[in-house]
C-alpha cells in the first residue's frame, strides 16, 4: 500500500479576480478538505504547505501576457522543489490549491526527474495560447498549453526545460461536449475524451485504456490533475466557471479510482473548488468523499 503524502498548494495567482477588489477564493481548498479529515480519512503524512506571493496584479492590462507571472514562476519552482522529493522518496503526492496553475508545479518537478505523463480530469482542457486567443492573462486555465510549451518562456521553460509534457503523453477526460479546443486537440492527436463519450464507453474502460497507454517504459510514471469544474454545477457549483454538462459522482468515482490506482501514478493534484462559494460546506465534502474513496484502495 502506497504512502500518502498531502501537501498544500494552496495558491490563486492563475485565476482573475472574482470581483473588483476581491481576490480568488480558491486558495481555502486545501484548508476546507483538511477540515473534512482528509488527512485522517486516508491515513495520510503531513507535507505541509508551500505558501504562495500575494495575489496582486498591479498595474496589468489585457495584451500583457500571463498576469502574475514572476510570482508564478517562483511558486512552480518551489513547489516543484517539494513535489520532487517526494517522489524521490517513493510517495505518493496528494496536492491541495489553489488553482490549476499549481499543476506546472508538479509538471516542473517530474520533467525534472524523467519523462512523465499527464491525466487530466477537468472540465476545459486549459489549452488556451498566443495561437488560439488574443486573451491571455490567466494561468489557471493556459497551463496544459504551458506545460506543453505552447506559453511565454517565463513559464514555459523553466531551468530550461520545457517543453515539461510532450503532447502524446497527455490524456484528458471530461471536457465538455462542445468545447471549443477539441479541434486543435485532435489535430495534435492529444487523446481527450468529453463528458459525452465518457457516458457512451463508460469512465471505467476509458480510464483502464488511459492507464495501459500511460504504462509504456517510454514513461517513467505519471501524474493526475483534477479540478473540481469537471462536475455538473448541479452538485459542484463552488467553481469560476460552472458549466453545465458535467460529470456526476457515480461518474467521475470510477474515472479518479482507476487513474489514481496504478503504482506508475505518483501523485494526485486537486483545484478549483472555491469555499467561498460553498457556505455551508456540502460541495467540499463532496469532493473529498471522491477523493478519500479514490485512494483508499489505492
Amino acid at each position: 500500500m502506497r504512502t500518502v503524502v498531502v501537501l498544500d498548494a494552496p495558491s490563486n495567482l492563475g485565476l482573475r479576480p472574482p470581483a473588483p477588489g476581491t481576490v480568488p477564493g480558491v486558495y481555502k481548498l486545501a484548508g476546507a478538505l483538511r477540515e473534512q479529515g482528509i488527512l485522517r480519512r486516508l491515513g495520510a503524512l503531513e507535507g505541509g504547505v508551500v505558501v504562495p506571493p500575494r495575489y496582486d496584479l498591479g498595474d496589468w492590462q489585457e495584451g500583457d501576457g500571463v498576469f502574475n507571472a514572476a510570482a508564478i514562476a517562483r511558486y512552480t519552482r518551489t513547489l516543484a522543489d517539494r513535489i520532487e522529493g517526494h517522489v524521490r522518496a517513493g510517495e505518493f503526492a496528494l496536492v491541495l490549491g489553489g488553482d490549476c496553475s499549481i499543476q506546472l508545479g508538479a509538471a516542473l518537478a517530474l520533467r525534472r526527474l524523467g519523462r512523465y505523463g499527464l491525466a487530466a480530469v477537468d472540465g476545459s482542457a486549459d489549452f488556451r495560447h498566443a495561437g488560439n486567443s488574443d486573451r491571455i492573462g490567466a494561468a489557471g486555465g493556459e497551463e496544459l498549453a504551458i506545460a506543453t510549451g505552447r506559453g511565454q518562456p517565463d513559464l514555459s521553460d523553466l531551468e530550461g526545460l520545457g517543453p515539461y509534457l510532450k503532447d502524446e503523453d497527455v490524456r484528458l477526460f471530461g471536457m465538455r461536449d462542445e468545447d471549443e479546443d477539441r479541434a486543435e486537440l485532435t489535430a495534435l492527436r492529444i487523446p481527450h475524451a468529453t463528458v459525452g463519450q465518457i457516458r457512451e464507453w463508460g469512465p471505467d474502460v476509458l480510464a483502464r485504456a488511459a492507464v495501459e497507454s500511460l504504462e509504456t517504459p517510454a514513461l517513467d510514471g505519471y501524474w493526475v490533475h483534477l479540478d473540481a469544474d469537471v462536475l455538473d454545477p448541479g452538485v459542484m457549483p463552488a467553481v469560476d466557471s460552472p458549466d453545465d454538462g458535467g460529470l456526476l459522482p457515480h461518474e467521475l468515482a470510477p474515472l479518479l479510482r482507476t487513474l489514481v490506482s496504478s503504482p506508475r501514478c505518483v501523485g494526485l493534484n486537486v483545484t478549483i473548488y472555491d469555499p467561498d462559494l460553498d457556505p455551508d460546506g456540502t460541495a467540499g465534502a463532496l469532493l473529498t468523499d471522491l477523493v478519500v474513496e479514490a485512494l483508499a484502495d489505492a
